[in-house]
């Protein structure tokens, strides 16, 4: 039987690196039947974590999707990376996912990287429930986890669950919405904390209000209701609770995950004229490649019509053929004939779509916005150890640039090295080992660079430019008048021109030659970012002025208004979090003030310290390396892109 956009949920699991995001899906995934077996993190043997470098390290790496059933909902679930290194990964699933679960750490609450994937998950407007993961560990505690939610990521969490027993104790959870499963030594706590949730509902639920106010209480069927539509629109957080690893509160976070979160047929469509619809023209959007020996697979979500096998789509004007449909388990795949408005597949057969690419039917065009890719923020110099591997190292290089477009791959010009930058040095590691294990390539690489940009500190006014050029035939000119000022970032522009000097026309063209000119600035060919540029002045000719003349001389002057101009390197940071036994925070901080880092705070809880701080990327390299050395082992950090700083 044909299941209903309504029965279907497609949602991500989301967290800091060993929230337990991994264990939370494998636990899933048995409860629901999908599974026979609990697959572990540490044993190297769950559905989701299948690439050797996933096993080997003990992290989520790559993006995976499984599917399963409960109450007669088809659940299809990411499991997303949560080294902050892959958050371009957590990008592209959000992109095409209707709501995400995400999974808090009992002892530590919200950490760095459950920041970022929130704010990513708010960018694209995905709603959430949280499970509060780790009750059985020492230190747990689910209303200090509750109140880091409601400091740092601003939502109003409603809990609806009562642990019953701490730490070692914990032995699962009680609902407070029907006051299910409690223990009759928490009666009175768990109607207290029902209580809370009522009021906390009738303020943010006009029809839970007017029922609170009438019978001083909310029905459980209301509450359900209200928290549904809190949930939807986002004033609300639901809040579970539970410890995956020993199998408790996954049943109810399941029945949560059919309750609250959305199903296709909730969002909004992607397009007014593109509803989840199977009878609708196609509109799929590509989130991920896999350019494998053993054939490319290219996975989308479907927002509209129906993808059969053997149809063809269209990409950007380029027409393919869908060879197979294939509904996706992880590292495995099951051919069907058809997918429909609301799934998540891979297809075999096309062969130029990248991530970010709409497929729509013949006839019937539409362009998706792709998700966004961040920019690099650190490169290696890369070649092959044997003479004879130039070409299939490009090749590989390419095709890992397919995969990954958060991989840049370029050739320096002045050195002819080949360059690969990625988003930190655990992403380049990887990329590096996937070389050597998917291609058998071996590769020398060299020390780690960053990306530096060069930004505006005093600036000049009044700067003439003229662009005359006549070589025969029609000639260029175009004359300009620039004012560059320091600005607080980015890059911005404005026209003070009076009495029609230069057109408006001319206006745009002098704005798109000065961004030209951002891209290499005078201090050592870095992008340039945090100046004002305001074209004053300026002059045409009735014959030779053009949108090109214009374009060269925004170009042309502003680079030479750079060179007058007093300019800063500045270098990429991170906030990085550093967690050590309290006995080694004077080695840490020691450590941390030798790589240039400024110190922000630190806390000691249960012996534990937790220190955060800015540090240079640059300095980052082989930290992980010295910390593990400097507290034998007990050492750990993580590291968050939180912009640039001046260059000492």
């Amino acid at each position: 039987m044909r299941t209903t956009l309504t029965t279907v949920r497609n949602l991500g699991i989301l967290a800091h690196v060993d929230a337990g995001k991994t264990t939370v899906t494998e636990r899933i995934l048995h409860r629901t039947g999908a599974t026979h077996k609990t697959g572990e993190v540490h044993d190297g043997t769950t559905v989701t974590d299948f690439d050797p470098q996933e096993r080997d390290r003990g992290i989520t790496i790559f993006a995976a999707a499984v599917s399963c059933t409960w109450a007669g909902h088809r659940l299809t679930l990411i499991d997303t990376p949560g080294h902050v290194d892959f958050t371009a990964e957590v990008e592209r699933s959000l992109r095409v996912l209707d709501g995400a679960i995400a999974v808090f750490d009992a002892v530590a609450g919200v950490e760095p990287q459950s920041e970022t994937v929130w704010r990513q998950a708010d960018r694209h407007g995905v709603p959430r429930i949280a499970f509060v993961n780790k009750l059985d560990r020492a230190g747990a505690d689910l209303d200090a986890a509750v109140a880091s939610i409601r400091a740092r990521l601003h939502p109003a969490p409603l809990v609806v669950q009562l642990p019953i027993g701490r730490e070692d104790g914990f032995t699962g959870v009680a609902d407070l919405l029907r006051l299910a499963d409690v223990p009759d030594d928490l009666l009175a706590e768990a109607r207290r904390r029902r209580r809370v949730l009522e009021e906390a509902v009738a303020e943010l639920h006009p029809v839970a209000l007017d029922e609170f106010c009438a019978t001083g209480t909310i029905s459980a069927e209301t509450l359900e209701k209200a928290l549904r539509e809190l949930t939807l629109s986002g004033a609300g957080l639901v809040v579970l609770c539970g410890a995956a690893y020993r199998d408790r509160g996954i049943e109810p976070l399941l029945d949560a995950v059919v309750a609250y979160l959305p199903s296709p047929a909730d969002v909004p469509p992607v397009r007014p004229d593109r509803p989840a619809d199977p009878a609708a023209p196609l509109a799929a959007l590509v989130f991920k490649v896999v350019a494998a020996a053993t054939g490319r697979l290219t996975y989308l979500r479907i927002y509209s019509g129906t993808l059969r096998k053997g149809d063809q789509v269209t990409d950007a004007g380029r027409t393919e053929r869908v060879a197979r449909v294939l509904r996706v388990q992880a590292d495995r795949q099951s051919e069907v004939d058809s997918a429909v408005a609301g799934d998540i597949v891979a297809v075999a057969g096309p062969k130029a779509a990248r991530v970010g690419a709409t497929l729509c039917a013949p006839g019937e065009p539409v362009l998706l916005e792709p998700p966004v890719t961040a920019d690099p923020v650190v490169s290696v110099a890369i070649e092959p150890r044997r003479a004879g591997d130039g070409e299939r190292l490009t090749a590989a290089l390419a095709r890992l640039a397919e995969e990954d477009p958060s991989l840049v791959v370029r050739v320096d010009p002045e050195t002819g090295q080949t360059v690969l930058s990625g988003l930190g040095e655990l992403h380049l590691e990887v990329a590096v080992e996937k070389l050597r294990l998917d291609r058998g390539l071996e590769v020398a690489v060299g020390r780690p660079s960053v990306a530096h940009r060069e930004t505006v500190v005093s600036g000049v006014s009044g700067l003439v430019y003229r662009h005359v050029k006549q070589d025969g035939g029609a000639g260029q000119f175009a004359h300009v008048v620039l004012d560059v000022s320091p600005a607080a970032e980015g890059f911005e522009f404005a026209s003070a021109v009076v009495g029609g000097r230069v057109p408006r026309e001319y206006v745009r063209a002098v704005e798109a030659g000065c961004r030209d000119a951002l891209a290499e600035g005078p201090l050592g060919g870095h992008p340039v970012t945090g100046l004002r540029v305001t074209l004053t002045d300026g002059a045409t000719h009735p014959k030779d002025s053009s949108d090109l003349a214009f374009r060269t001389a925004g170009r042309l002057g502003l680079r030479e208004a750079l060179r007058a101009s007093v300019l800063r390197l500045l270098e990429p940071v991170a906030e990085v979090v550093v967690t050590v036994p309290a006995d080694a925070v004077g080695v840490v901080l020691g450590d941390l003030a030798a790589r240039r880092g400024r110190v922000a705070g630190s806390a000691v809880r249960s012996g534990t310290a937790v220190v955060t701080a800015t540090v240079p990327v640059a300095e980052l390299f082989g930290y992980a390396n010295r910390l593990r050395s400097r507290t034998q082992g007990r050492g750990t950090f993580t590291a968050r892109p939180s912009g640039f700083a001046p260059v000492p």
